[in-house]
């Protein structure tokens, strides 16, 4: 008992450090937010001697913030929106249907997860500007709407669904779409809800392929938004931190919000069975 005691203590503290050291950074980019620049340079307080809101002040007037908010929210619900109605179908099919070919397509899909995202966009890049898509939303989108963790979740689902029900819908004259948006869709309601909120967290936080393919400031989602505000006399942290702040909160209430389907959708992702 007393082992079980100490190992829970030791648990505890290290849990609690790891917690610290993961909150830590977020504290200080707050606390230097709202404090005055030349505190900021001095570094010398962990706690702002004077409140200072003129950094999130400049963000938003002075900056394309709410454009780059804009870009963000809406390439990010339609990219969830897509991937969602996709993959849905997709796993439905690989799961339900039976076609030539349905073995070799999901072994693609598994074989997908070999190759790293990064390793593609310059064929992406290409592709985007042969269609006359760069700098545009669509050219943002379209790269992004095929996630294959998110097509394996599904087909997972519906593997388990008792096939005796989808037969049943058959003889009562339902078609394939009617049984995935009026009777399969309602039973995996919390499945949909967490991969949704998973999707679109990974898409407002992507740097990468945004940096990539955005030109204009205008048309900069929030993530690549961020790396364009500077100043002629130097890098003032306040401003940065700030508008950085911004770009963050939104994700941050999210998760916050919606913690446990987040959490379901990691689990679901992590417990793919080959």
């Amino acid at each position: 008992m007393g082992q079980i005691k100490t190992g829970n203590v030791l648990l505890l503290v290290f849990t609690v450090i790891a917690a610290c050291a993961w909150a830590f950074p977020l504290y200080w980019a707050i606390v230097t937010s709202i404090k005055p620049e030349s505190e900021v340079v001095a570094g010398t307080t962990f706690l702002p001697e004077t409140l200072d809101i003129s950094a999130y002040v400049f963000a938003l007037l002075e900056t394309n913030i709410v454009r780059w908010y804009i870009n963000s929210i809406g390439t990010s619900v339609l990219i969830t929106l897509i991937v969602i109605v996709i993959s849905m179908m997709c796993g439905y099919a690989l799961s339900q249907l039976v076609f030539p070919g349905r073995r070799a397509l999901f072994l693609i899909v598994l074989a997908s997860f070999m190759v790293p995202s990064q390793a593609l966009v310059v064929s992406q890049f290409i592709l985007m500007h042969k269609f006359g898509m760069v700098d545009s939303w669509a050219g943002i989108i379209l790269p992004q709407v095929i996630i294959p963790v998110v097509v394996i979740v599904y087909k997972q689902f519906f593997d388990s669904v008792p096939r005796e029900l989808r037969e049943a819908a058959k003889l009562d004259g339902c078609s394939e779409f009617q049984i995935l948006f009026k009777l399969y869709l309602p039973l995996n309601w919390g499945i949909t809800a967490a991969l949704s909120i998973i999707t679109f967290i990974m898409s407002w936080n992507n740097f990468l392929w945004p940096f990539l393919v955005i030109t204009s400031e205008e048309m900069m989602t929030i993530t690549v938004g961020i790396t364009q505000v500077g100043d002629a006399f130097g890098v003032k942290y306040a401003r940065d931190m700030a508008i950085a702040v911004m770009a963050a909160m939104p994700v941050a209430i999210a998760y916050l919000v919606f913690q446990r389907r987040v959490t379901q959708a990691i689990m679901l992702s992590s417990g793919i069975k080959g």
